[in-house]
């Protein structure tokens, strides 16, 4: 059954039947990309809330199909064109544009004004600054438009704002599914506005409300025009603001058209990011481009918060993935946990709450497993999309166990663990009697269509999974990293049970463990190739394909150690480093592809978990040269903004890193990767169960002289700590500490 934004269940006869064909299934689980769209990345990016917006660099969104831009609400699309001009031909010249993580202001001119009446208005002597706010809070979109006349003569010219609202779903924006199943109204105009309104086929009805403070002198086929004169210096302002709503009926929706006017006078300067940094740890270097690229990160993790059910967590991406994602948000929150701990708590408070209960094929939910995807848009509360939630991942549950653990020695306590130990022995059982399809004793997927392959590791599109000669792996599949993350969950979960005082279990998982790492480096372990294979395919066929996949195993400590050098060998080999980052697939396979998804694109998150592995077993040399090219690239981003993946051409190809075009950014994971990989780089372990901290073999990259970390929370304790290069040597200082805290530096 489907399920509403607040958690209740959708009753059967509010709901379409459940197009429960396996060809429909095929349709929105089967892409071999994000989206099917003109490229976003160079799209100007603000959220508030479940508010987010996306434009041009100019500002508009194209009025014409085909494009992932506008103004977005709870897995809709509200706004999908929207374009100011100026003047009788239109055209208007951008000077600067500037973003923050809610808020963009964007600086024209103007080119010659030629009026009917042979007057004119020269080119440049007008300023138009446009200050765009949105506000999560009251779900509107705050436009405000200043004109000011710097000419010696009057000016008068025509000021234009089309609209276009067609309320689709984003499994609609993405190419997975043609359907709008409710019914668009005609707009209707109002003497301060005008009314755009959805009635939803799930009951609900959602309107895009447009007020201006100004009324337009004429309106006509969705644009708003207005005459604008100006003496000599003299300047006006116009407001235009947007505002999205959702209620059950039209009546109501009319009574609330009523209640609104025109919002102004925001507050331009993002307080919630400032209050935010002030309680989190802070990060300050003698580089002013690294600090920024790190506050970057943070900026966009702050600006990834959504909530559900008054639970914080990091939404995975916009514009696709703007939905709580079990495997990303667990990743991202691990990423984050050096930082602040309040929203990993939350993530793993909600991710419990919707555990799997029973067996749905539908949405492939099982008992104890845990979320891939919620939805809460119209097609989700109609059931035509399994996402309420779906529950097609395998890795998300082992990551549940593992946020779990980490979660505990970053706070130094067992009570979140002793309040979800029931959902941790759920997923227990999950692992070891649902997800080992075929007895052998790994975590195992089959394919829930029939043509092509839904893939449920973290490369999930349909083609990701391939052998050597470009054919998908079969089905059964056993992914190498997702027996890794089986490896680590249970070890790391073994001991909050001992410290609970359940030895008993905690020696189980722990031989479960032991036998699964035994096991796991016999059969995934290929000594032709001197490297683990991708995974284990139908009739325990290796996937031989030299994939970044393993670079996890290490990450885990599943990798037995006389394998690790030639693992990491491989990793760093030319065909797999671009000189940015490690490919997703060696440029040597038969089936790699620079741009593809996953078949040999960089993936910044993938890069920084591999770094983990790197430090695990001591490769440190390694670990610099893969941080610093990651920074690399970082520098060359705009505003230095991590993406979601960039192509995978090789360093020399280009002088800088070659954009995906439909990569999310900002995206959770790749926020992360940078502020993760610097504490592994600087070797921090959390063990505030035991009160201490543990610096093991501390290491700033070479652009860096020093480095200081402030307020960063150990359990009950707060440190400073400050990181200094001296040749090939890093030394470490405490410079406060409140609380009690060992420190504890292993050179």
């Amino acid at each position: 059954m489907a399920i509403r934004e607040d958690g209740a269940n959708v009753p059967p006869e509010e709901m379409h039947q459940r197009p429960e064909t396996r060809q429909h299934k095929e349709r929105v689980l089967t892409l071999n990309a994000p989206a099917i769209s003109h490229g976003i990345a160079d799209a100007v990016v603000i959220k508030d809330g479940d508010l987010f917006f996306l434009s041009e660099p100019s500002g508009d969104v194209p009025i014409c199909p085909g494009h992932g831009l506008g103004l977005f609400f709870r897995d809709c699309r509200y706004l999908n064109g929207y374009e100011v001009r100026l003047g009788p031909t239109g055209g208007i010249s951008l000077l600067s544009a500037t973003q923050g993580s809610h808020e963009a202001v964007f600086v024209m001119t103007n080119p010659r004004i030629i009026q009917e009446q042979g007057h004119g208005t020269e080119e440049e002597t007008l300023s138009i600054t446009w200050k765009r706010l949105l506000s999560g809070e009251r779900n509107a979109l705050i436009e405000t438009f200043a004109f000011r006349n710097y000419g010696l003569r009057p000016a008068e010219f025509p000021f234009t704002v089309a609209f276009r609202a067609h309320f689709e779903d984003v499994f609609q924006i993405r190419g997975l599914l043609d359907e709008r199943p409710g019914t668009l109204h005609p707009p209707e105009l109002q003497d301060d506005g005008i009314n755009y309104l959805y009635e939803g086929a799930d009951g609900i009805h959602r309107s895009l409300m447009i007020r201006w403070s100004i009324p337009p002198d004429a309106w006509q086929d969705g644009q708003a025009r207005f005459q604008i004169r100006l003496g000599p210096d003299q300047a006006m302002k116009l407001d235009v603001t947007l505002m999205v709503a959702e209620r059950p009926t039209a009546r109501q929706m009319r009574e609330h058209w009523r209640s609104v006017s025109v919002l102004a006078g925001a507050d331009e300067r993002d307080l919630a990011f400032e209050a935010w940094q002030k309680r989190h740890t802070r990060i300050t270097s003698d580089s002013q481009l690294f600090d920024r690229i790190i506050q970057r990160g943070e900026q966009d993790l702050h600006t990834l918060r959504s909530q559900l059910h008054g639970r914080v967590y990091f939404a995975a991406g916009i514009p696709w993935f703007s939905a709580l994602f079990g495997r990303d948000a667990a990743i991202a929150c691990l990423q984050n946990l050096a930082f602040e701990q309040q929203v990993a708590e939350d993530t793993l408070r909600l991710l419990a709450r919707f555990q799997g209960k029973k067996d749905d094929k539908w949405r492939e939910e099982q008992p104890g497993r845990i979320l891939h995807e919620l939805r809460v848009g119209e097609l989700a509360r109609i059931d035509a999309i399994p996402h309420t939630p779906y529950f097609g991942s395998v890795d998300a549950t082992p990551l549940f166990l593992v946020l779990i653990a980490q979660h505990a020695k970053w706070c130094g306590n067992l009570g979140l663990f002793e309040e979800l130990r029931p959902n941790v022995e759920r997923a227990l059982e999950w692992i070891d009697r649902y997800a080992d399809l075929t007895g052998s004793g790994y975590v195992t997927y089959d394919s829930p269509v029939s043509e092509g392959l839904v893939n449920q590791g973290w490369k999930d599109s349909g083609n990701a999974v391939v052998n050597r000669d470009g054919s998908l792996a079969e089905p059964p599949i056993s992914l190498v990293e997702v027996q890794a993350y089986v490896y680590m969950a249970k070890t790391a979960i073994a001991e909050l049970f001992d410290r609970a005082g359940d030895g008993e279990r905690a020696r189980r998982l722990l031989a479960e463990a032991r036998e699964l790492r035994e096991r796991f480096n016999r059969d995934f372990w290929l000594e032709d190739e001197q490297y683990y294979a991708m995974a284990l395919q139908k009739g325990h066929r290796p996937v031989r394909t030299t994939s970044s996949n393993p670079g996890h195993a290490l990450w885990s400590g599943i990798v037995d150690e006389d394998k690790a050098k030639r693992v990491v060998a491989r990793l760093m080999a030319p065909d797999m480093y671009s000189g940015w980052g490690i490919r997703t697939l060696s440029e040597n396979e038969y089936p790699y592809n620079p741009n593809g998804y996953h078949l040999g694109t960089v993936w910044p998150h993938d890069n920084a978990i591999i770094a983990g592995g790197l430090k695990r077993y001591g490769f440190d040399d390694e670990l610099e040269r893969l941080f610093e090219g990651m920074v690399e690239a970082a520098s060359n981003f705009d505003e230095y903004q991590v993406p979601e993946l960039f192509a995978g051409y090789p360093r020399e190809f280009a002088p800088t890193p070659v954009r995906y075009p439909v990569a999310c950014h900002p995206q959770a994971w790749g926020a992360g990767t940078l502020p993760y990989m610097l504490w592994i780089m600087l070797g921090l372990h959390a063990e505030a169960l035991d009160r201490r901290l543990r610096i093991t073999r501390p290491r700033l990259p070479r652009l860096l002289g020093h480095l200081e970390i402030h307020h960063m929370q150990v359990g009950a304790a707060r440190v400073d700590l400050r990181f200094e290069r001296h040749g090939a040597e890093t030394l470490v200082k405490v410079l406060a500490q409140e609380g009690d805290l060992e420190v504890v530096i292993e050179p």
